[in-house]
């Protein structure tokens, strides 16, 4: 497909302005553009990956950037990637990457802005709600009123308020009792208590086995279970890369960057690039956060908590 002018769209369009796609083959730039009419809104320009960041920088205007991904790009991906997670970021547009989940660590290793939806193995629902909240301006703060009843809308602030909990839940559990609720603070390592790799590992299994006997969508807790799973990888020593916690989470995997993005934002994970690959990202426990989660199983004791 050809790339459209920038010429092309003047202030003659009164609708919104156009999505831009990229794709890393004609067969991805197909399937975001069905993506996009599906949902209503105008193709603005169609690229390659190797054409994007010039074409995308000569774009006067757009509602969003959808950029569908089949396989590991390269240097070309990574520097489109780059661009769109700093452009997304100073405002200039939301953008949504669509991507299988093999490549979840090179995806995570270059997008950290927020504004940049991610569509992993996603079907045409998710999909079009991730197109819908980029589109809308949800991201955008001076917009925010124009999207308050939008139901995508309600969902990330749903999301965002029960991580929130979360993080209030555990400041609850760090405080000394009688003290009352307070705020996350270092304690002397010699007040850390033991805490196994099989305590924590029993109840993941437990967790795991109620698969057998009932839905999984009756108890997905994607929040609970990466933090469980992260704390068994710090006391075990190893370290976790996107893909395998959103594995943990049990969700799909679009769920679960978006609870690893949140719980990222509320202070209660934290990233760390691998230094021997730049294209991988590990995940680990906030140093309060894992300090709560101990006392918690040492308050708890024996008792399978599931």
């Amino acid at each position: 497909m050809d790339a459209i002018s920038a010429e092309a769209f003047s202030n003659s369009y009164s609708g919104p302005a156009p999505v831009l796609v990229a794709g890393d083959s004609e067969a991805t730039l197909q399937r975001g553009v069905r993506t996009v009419e599906a949902s209503g809104l105008r193709i603005g320009a169609t690229m390659l990956l190797d054409q994007a960041p010039e074409r995308i920088r000569s774009q006067a205007s757009a509602s969003a950037l959808w950029v569908e991904l089949d396989s590991d790009g390269g240097a070309a991906m990574d520097r489109l990637l780059d661009q769109v997670s700093e452009e997304a970021a100073d405002g200039r547009y939301a953008a949504v990457v669509a991507a299988p989940g093999s490549l979840v660590d090179p995806l995570l290793s270059r997008i950290t802005s927020a504004e940049v939806e991610l569509v992993i193995d996603g079907s045409d629902a998710e999909r079009a709600a991730a197109l819908a909240i980029a589109s809308s301006g949800v991201h955008r703060a001076a917009r925010l009123s124009d999207v308050a009843a939008d139901q995508n809308s309600a969902r990330l602030r749903q999301l965002s308020a029960e991580v929130s909990r979360i993080a209030s839940t555990l400041a609850r559990l760090s405080s000394v009792p009688g003290e009352g609720p307070k705020s996350f603070s270092p304690h002397p390592p010699g007040e850390v208590p033991n805490l196994s790799p099989e305590q924590v590992r029993a109840v993941i299994r437990a967790r795991r086995l109620r698969g057998r006997f009932f839905s999984e969508d009756l108890f997905a807790d994607p929040a609970w279970d990466m933090l469980l799973d992260l704390l068994q990888a710090e006391i075990a020593q190893l370290r976790v890369p996107v893909s395998s916690l959103c594995i943990a989470a049990a969700v799909p995997a679009t769920t679960a960057l978006r609870w690893l993005k949140t719980m990222t934002d509320k202070g209660l994970f934290v990233r760390r690039a691998d230094p021997h690959d730049g294209r991988r990202v590990f995940v680990e426990l906030a140093p309060d956060t894992s300090m709560t989660l101990r006392r918690y199983f040492a308050d708890v004791g024996p008792v399978q908590v599931i």
